[in-house]
This record gives C-alpha cells, structure tokens and sequence, in this order.
C-alpha cells in the first residue's frame, strides 16, 4: 500500500451538514476500495484568487490515506461524478521516517528483512562448532 494524500476543494453552497456527509462519503469510498485513512483534515473556509465555476469562495479539505495503487483509479473515477467537488488532486507521499511520540521525534524502526538458511549450512556450522 502507498501512502497518499487527496486534497480537495468543496462548492462554498453546503452547509456544515452537508461538509459532513460529503467527508464521510469519501472517506467511505476509500474504504470500499480497500484504503486505510491516515490522517483527516477539517474543511476551512478560503478564498480563491480566480473564480471556479462562479464560485469566489470555497471549502478547502484534504485527508492521508493508505491505498494500492491499482485502486487509485476507481477512486478518481467516483470522485469526478461528485458535482459537490469543484477541484481534486491526489499526490502520491512518502511514509514518514519519524514519529513524534511525547513531542520527541523517534525514528521508524523497520524490521529486517529475513534470510533463508539452508538445513545444510546449519549442519555444518553445528560440525565445526561441536568439532565432529
């Protein structure tokens, strides 16, 4: 799974109800393709320096997500049928290498990678050890 993020932005028309619903529904919708939310964001209220589809203001929301890479596409597909989305863009991040726990920065231990030992090199090893 790789880690994304989908940043999006919402018709300035909806009510907080409708932020609500429209959050989960995504949120849904990257759980039925098998994703794994990370990190979710509020919407805020922003500005926009052009207008988008008549709209000088808009809702700003983005959220982190764990998805296979095959997936990506069906989700973009549902994404561009919701009329409530003006703009979307999906950005493909690294794994973060530390975590913050206590406010301290730790790094992520990752496990190492497992070798395969042959019965045979066992057995020698256990001659030379015992002297046989």
């Amino acid at each position: 799974m790789k880690l994304y993020e989908l940043t999006y932005l919402i018709s300035p028309g909806l009510s907080e109800e409708g932020l609500k619903s429209l959050g989960e529904k995504i949120n849904s919708l990257i759980q039925k393709e098998g994703g794994v939310l990370n990190e979710v964001n509020l919407p805020i209220k922003k500005g926009l320096v052009y207008p988008i589809k008549k709209n000088k203001e808009t809702f700003l929301a983005s959220l982190n997500f764990y998805l296979e890479p095959g997936r990506l596409e069906n989700l973009e597909k549902e994404l561009k049928t919701e009329k409530k989305i003006l703009r979307y863009l999906i950005l493909a991040k690294k794994p973060p290498t530390k975590i913050l726990v206590g406010g301290k920065p730790r790094k992520v231990i990752k496990p190492k990678p497992k070798v395969k030992v042959e019965l045979k090199e066992i057995e020698k090893k256990l001659e030379e050890i015992l002297g046989e």
